[in-house]
């Protein structure tokens, strides 16, 4: 039953350009998220998916360098990258994970993959079904049949965000979540705005690689109050259900 983590990241973000290969410490935010996925027990592959676009050369110049699988598609159409990936690799489950969440823990995505390797029926594991987490430790499992399924029939915004198929209201795909307390989900670390990264930059500055354990993130956020100011006016965009 192997796993891949396919990564979806693209330099062409409005808010943020380029945000993924931004530095943060001493490598850029998309290697972060590359070493969260290697140290995972669990995971069997990693590719990272990203866009046809010229300005998408340089994430899969950087996918090479880190030594990483990569698949280029649709710039919008992220599911279809998605099915490159399932192609390419051949997994029976893919761990979904976005290039501009740098403090994902490898002990969260551990756990993911571990929920769904003791019920292979399950066809989506995630931390978001209730969100209990900080923003921007999201892991999503998706089984590699399932999403080929939502690839077939999906449209609109299921075709950008991926996994949505598979949690809408009227699916009946058996699923599973993975929750934590005390609830964290008021936090916020994932990178979208320039006072996002000045979050995550001064956490890194505070944890160093212990910025990928979320009880730390978690215990240094809940003990200093200015640091969540920081990014506390940021609105996470909304899934456009158009």
């Amino acid at each position: 039953m192997t796993v891949a983590a396919v990564i979806q990241a693209r330099a062409g973000s409005t808010r943020l350009p380029a945000k993924v290969l931004r530095r943060l410490g001493s490598r850029s935010v998309l290697e972060w998220v590359v070493d969260a996925a290697r140290a995972a027990p669990g995971i069997d592959a990693i590719v990272i998916a990203t866009s046809t676009e010229p300005a998408d050369d340089a994430i899969a110049a950087e996918a090479e360098r880190l030594g990483v699988g990569v698949v280029r598609g649709s710039e919008d159409d992220v599911l279809s990258r998605y099915r490159l990936a399932i192609e390419t690799t051949r997994p029976e489950a893919v761990v979904r994970l976005t290039g501009d969440c740098p403090l994902l823990d490898p002990s969260l995505i551990a756990q993911v993959v571990a929920i769904w390797r003791a019920d292979p029926r399950l066809q989506y594991v995630a931390t978001t079904l209730q969100r209990t987490l900080p923003r921007g430790l999201d892991v999503e499992l998706a089984r590699a049949d399932a999403l080929l399924a939502a690839d077939g029939e999906a449209t609109a915004h299921h075709r950008a965000h991926v996994t949505s198929w598979l949690y809408r209201d009227e699916s009946a795909v058996p699923r599973a979540g993975l929750v934590v307390a005390p609830r964290a989900d008021d936090l916020r670390v994932t990178l979208d705005e320039p006072d996002d990264a000045r979050l995550i930059e001064a956490i890194v500055a505070e944890l160093g690689n212990d910025a990928s354990e979320w009880r730390r993130v978690v215990d240094l956020l809940r003990s200093r109050p200015d640091l969540v100011e920081i990014n506390a006016h940021v609105e996470q965009k909304a899934l456009d259900a158009g």
